[in-house]
């Protein structure tokens, strides 16, 4: 197998168990019955597919699922994110607070939007952003706080929340709540209430791509909202500015919508399913010493888009790493570093970042791994992935003693 020196595990060709699953949400024959339905009907040069009825539907949906007043549907979560920055308007000097742990996407859709991105430490049980490290860095240029709900963690925002309306903007009033629910689609808060369900944020944003928790043929998004004037100038947004306005072409299609109204009936099944994997799996790693295991939160509040585990500190780094090499060598079992702080991977945010610092973020991440996991994985082979992690896991701690 190759040898990839920038990468962890350094050989991944013929691993018998893939370093993350390439789709989240499974199709069933709900899913192929829609797929056949739209080609039927659009095959019709009057019918054609035109997808503003089916995303409506799609829309309708969502909000009433998540109990959010508007709705709004995208091509990706990538491009719903960078709008809703759009439409925040980041002059010169416009601060987003958003945790150092996490993927690059929102990162670069401040960066991208103008905005300054101003980086605060990862909570040590959750990885999810600090409320009180968010106050720290709070500062009178501060327009939105970015909230990742990560790795299907459901972050409490009522601090958040709090912060933003004891701290306004000297201009433009409480900085704005956005929420990115990428991994978190399906969840509740710790109210009880639905990840993207109206007074959670002035924003959430929602990533249907293949590897999240469900998907619309591999690429999709969805911003919920209460605010009737975001929604608005969103769906300008996505269609050339409607008559009057500043836009660009980021809808989602016919078909994806068709697909995602069956994932979406259907989500709570598949989280589900994910939740009996992952509770299953730190039971059968809970006698393993040296691994930190994700916490177990009640309620839907953890869906497990990743099942993270964390090596010891003395372990950081170099026994992370041969953690996860040995995983893949010796016993087949892919592993990701999901994720790590984004300014010590990527060009752009380290330049953009140049001077912040957040070094729990960068001990926690350097602990960091995440086994391949996924609900379709068969119980022999889940049974075969966790003797394999103990037994990895026993020969660092041999070869570290």
């Amino acid at each position: 197998m190759p040898t990839n020196p920038d990468t962890v595990p350094q050989r991944t060709e013929g691993l018998r168990w893939p370093v993350e699953p390439a789709q989240g949400g499974w199709y069933t024959d709900a899913e192929r019955q829609a797929v056949a339905t739209v080609m039927a009907e659009s095959g019709d040069w009057r019918t054609g597919w035109k997808s503003a009825p089916s995303c409506a539907a799609f829309e309708e949906a969502f909000a009433a699922h998540t109990g959010a007043e508007h709705a709004v549907s995208f091509n990706s979560g990538g491009t719903a994110m960078e709008m809703v920055l759009r439409h925040v308007g980041l002059a010169p000097g416009g601060e987003v607070i958003s945790c150092a742990i996490n993927f690059v996407g929102p990162h670069l859709a401040v960066i991208g939007q103008g905005g300054r991105l101003v980086l605060a430490e990862p909570d040590p049980l959750t990885l999810n952003l600090d409320p009180t490290d968010a106050e720290r860095v709070l500062s009178d240029r501060t327009r939105a706080i970015l909230i990742t709900h990560w790795n299907g963690a459901v972050a409490d925002l009522r601090p958040f929340l709090d912060l933003a309306a004891a701290r306004p903007h000297p201009v433009h009033g409480p900085p704005l709540v956005i929420v990115d629910a990428a991994r978190a689609c399906g969840g509740r808060t710790p109210s009880g209430a639905r990840v993207g369900g109206s007074g959670w944020g002035w924003a959430t944003v929602f990533s249907f791509e293949s590897k999240k928790l469900m998907t619309t043929f591999g690429q999709g998004g969805m911003v919920t909202t209460g605010d009737p004037v975001l929604a608005e100038r969103l769906r300008w947004l996505r269609s050339y500015g409607g008559r009057a306005h500043w836009g660009t072409n980021q809808m989602m299609s016919k078909m994806q919508a068709a697909v995602g109204l069956v994932q979406l009936a259907r989500l709570d099944e598949m989280n589900s399913a994910r939740i009996r994997c992952a509770h299953l799996r730190t039971r059968a790693l809970a006698g393993v010493e040296e691994l930190t295991l994700p916490p177990t939160l009640d309620g839907g509040q953890h869906l497990y888009y990743r099942h993270n585990l964390l090596v010891p500190e003395r372990w950081a780094g170099g026994g992370r790493h041969e953690l996860m090499n040995i995983l893949a060598d010796r016993y087949g079992v892919g592993s990701i570093i999901s994720d790590p702080v984004t300014y010590l991977g990527h060009g752009l945010i380290r330049e953009h970042t140049r001077g912040q610092h957040c070094p729990r973020a960068e001990r926690l991440a350097a602990r960091l791994l995440c086994p391949v996991l996924h609900p379709r994985i068969s119980p022999v082979d889940e049974t075969a992935i966790c003797d394999a992690i103990r037994q990895a896991t026993a020969d660092v701690a041999r070869s570290t003693s």
